[in-house]
């Protein structure tokens, strides 16, 4: 039922859109209020979760590891794989940020026999997750030209990469295509793989269609619904320099887009899309595998009273010469 309960709230939330906007008028409401409260609610509860992330203990040495840790001399380590200096962990951190490099190690383990492992690599997932990922930071840093003047020129020069198709009219960008094609698979995968399916949640489903929805609501605007992209800015940059006022240029389907972005950024903090900074404090990715060098202070440890060898013998000590028990002191 995961699935239907995701596709009803997405339903809901364009019936919203729809009687807010089309028949009520509610213009400020939905271009002005609903998006200063989600990224008031965006920069609190994302500061909130990072500061209790950084400030909780870790009171295990627990870094996830695949290969050898470092220890004799004549042994060869891997630096990467099971990190012992500081630019290890930060060359692992960049390969699994930049390329989801444990996504691709293995899937799935298996015993073939009894002295046999095997570990499986599902390639299409980690296809669908790098598409997915690289083409909406693409997406993202192509709608920068809408809050900075002037544009940057690297924004430019991507913009014109990504439109490879600009002789088509209207514009096909590329990575709209792709970040279409991903999030079908990343979502049909939750449905039909069995495995999947039973873990995963309604709000799974409904991150991934509510992206969808911000995606199509895009193309659209481009494609068939088009607006005013000079407008557009002019109500970025009043927003910006809180002097809001409702967009002009616009129609029903900008209205649909912008409540789906102002959901997603309120509900980012409160949902599994904080992996982003996440991975930076999760413990298993940013220790280094030294635990054979270096002793790991748990510390929650409180200090007690411990009674020493040296106190227990000059409590004890005739009873020890009476039982014939050797002490360290006459």
């Amino acid at each position: 039922m995961g699935p239907w309960y995701s596709i009803s709230g997405v339903l809901l939330i364009l019936l919203i859109v729809v009687i807010g906007v089309g028949a009520v008028g509610l213009y400020s409401l939905f271009s002005i209020f609903i998006p200063y409260i989600a990224i008031l609610i965006f920069i609190v509860g994302f500061i909130y979760r990072v500061l209790k992330w950084a400030s909780s203990p870790v009171p295990f040495h627990i870094p996830t590891v695949s290969g050898q840790q470092r220890s004799l001399p004549w042994i060869k380590a891997d630096n990467i794989d099971s990190p012992y200096t500081t630019g290890g962990i930060v060359k692992r951190l960049t390969l699994e940020i930049l390329l989801f490099r444990s996504l691709l190690k293995n899937e799935k383990v298996e015993l073939d026999a009894p002295h046999r492992l095997l570990f499986r690599t599902s390639t299409l997932l980690w296809l669908g997750a790098m598409a997915f990922h690289w083409s909406l930071l693409v997406i993202v840093v192509r709608h920068l030209r809408f809050f900075l003047e002037p544009v940057p020129s690297a924004v430019v020069v991507l913009q014109r990469l990504d439109s490879i198709f600009q002789n088509l009219l209207p514009t096909v960008y590329i990575s709209d295509i792709i970040i279409l094609i991903a999030l079908a698979y990343l979502f049909f995968r939750r449905i039909v793989y069995p495995q999947v399916k039973y873990l995963s949640l309604p709000s799974d489903y409904f991150i991934l269609l509510g992206i969808a929805g911000i995606a199509i609501s895009g193309v659209l605007m481009r494609l068939i619904y088009r607006v005013d992209l000079e407008q557009v800015k002019e109500w970025v940059m009043a927003m910006l320099r809180f002097q809001p006022m409702p967009p002009k240029g616009v129609n029903l389907v900008f209205y649909i887009h912008l409540f789906f972005v102002s959901l997603l950024v309120a509900y980012f903090p409160l949902s599994k899309l904080m992996h982003m900074p996440g991975i930076f404090l999760s413990p298993t990715r940013n220790l280094m595998n030294i635990s054979r060098n270096t002793r790991h202070i748990n510390p929650w440890s409180r200090r007690v009273k411990v009674h020493t060898y040296e106190e227990y013998e000059d409590e004890f000590r005739e009873s020890m010469k009476e039982a014939g028990l050797p002490v360290d002191k006459e």
